[in-house]
Parts: structure tokens; sequence; C-alpha cells
């Protein structure tokens, strides 16, 4: 029995040890409900920017900001599970350029400020959601 306790205390140990390596960014963008705010901001901002709000016109603003509140959630090291549709399936019949998804970052970026996250924390979300580039850009 006393082996059988050690065995659990040592499997906890090495999934807490297993979370904290991940959980620091979601902790520094205010978890779930951090993630939520700062996504409604950034799907704003995008629908109201005159270069590119039209690409979005086909999508509800509250779906896309619960499908990104789960996607950055799972990205920074939260509980949730993203289930939504691969970037390069979502992202194909609406020819988005360099200058276009650029213009997208600069919007996050935005919104990041407005919310006073650290740069530091920026950094790192979007070092996560650089390698999306080449799903999201269809015009060379």
């Amino acid at each position: 029995m006393k082996t059988f306790a050690i065995w659990i205390a040592a499997l906890l140990l090495c999934a807490s040890a297993a979370h904290a390596q991940t959980a620091p960014l979601y902790q520094a963008l205010g978890e779930k409900p951090g993630i939520a705010a700062l996504m409604g901001d950034f799907v704003d901002r995008m629908k109201a920017n005159a270069r590119i709000g039209k690409l979005f016109d086909e999508i509800k603003p509250a779906y896309l900001k619960e499908q990104l509140t789960d996607q950055i959630c799972e990205l920074s090291g939260g509980p949730c599970k993203y289930e939504g549709e691969e970037m390069k399936k979502s992202h194909e019949k609406l020819g988005i350029d360099k200058a276009q998804f650029n213009l997208v970052v600069e919007i996050l970026q935005a919104a990041m400020d407005a919310r006073a996250i650290p740069f530091s924390t920026q950094n790192q979300l979007l070092a996560k959601l650089a390698p999306m580039h080449r799903e999201i850009i269809t015009v060379p």
C-alpha cells in the first residue's frame, strides 16, 4: 500500500511539473476569462477594420470569439480543447495575403496593449501563433 501511495504521489508530481511548464502563458493571459476578453476585443477590432473586416462578414462574431478563445486557451497551456476547423481549411477561401495577415497581427497586438498584457507575454503568444501563417496566407 505504501508503494502505491508513493507511485501516486510521483505521478501527481510529474503531472504538476508538466502543467507548470506550459501554464505560465495561460496564467499571464488571465486564464480563460482573460483570454475570452482579449479575443472579444480582438474580433471586434478585426470586424471594425476597413481593410479586413469584410473577410469576417460570413462569420458570427460570438462563434469566432468562442473558437479563438478555445484555441488560444489550449495553445497557451490551458485546460481548453480547440475543436474547430483546421487553420488551412477555415482560411482557404478567404484569399488572405501577407499584408492582411500582418494587419491581423497588428490588431492582435493593439488588443493586447489595450488589455495591458506585458510585451514579453505578447511575444510568447505571437511565437506560438507564428507557425500558423503557412496555413492562413493563401495568396502569394
